[in-house]
């Protein structure tokens, strides 16, 4: 269990900074955030490639969830919407997946405004 531990720390460049985040005693969004992420990277499979992307990717985000303030307000306001059927085998999974997807749509918005306001 230790070398996984620390296969995982070592796949995880922005651990200590997601676990030692200081936010708000009232912001629970931020504070399941951080939960969903620890159960998460602490239970996956791996040696799974696919598995060990989704770490890191999930790592990167919440990295990002830190230090954007912009993000933050985004993923505070959108991780509501996300939907769980009764038929899903690993919520924990797909939460994470939908996190993700939270973030790709963001730094496509944001690319492209860039872009925009560049032209003009």
């Amino acid at each position: 269990m230790h070398k996984k531990n620390k296969l995982v720390l070592d796949n995880c460049p922005n651990f200590h900074r997601i676990i030692n985040f200081e936010y708000f005693e009232e912001d629970a969004v931020t504070e399941k955030l951080i939960k969903i992420y620890r159960d998460f990277i602490f239970k996956v499979d791996l040696s799974n490639r696919a598995e060990l992307n989704m770490v890191k990717k999930i790592d990167f985000v919440l990295g990002k969830y830190i230090d954007d303030y912009s993000f933050r307000r985004k993923l505070q306001q959108e991780v509501f919407q996300v939907k769980i059927t009764k038929t899903c085998t690993n919520v924990l999974q797909t939460i994470v997946e939908n996190i993700i997807a939270i973030f790709n749509r963001y730094e496509e918005e944001t690319t492209r405004n860039f872009y925009i306001a560049r032209w003009i």
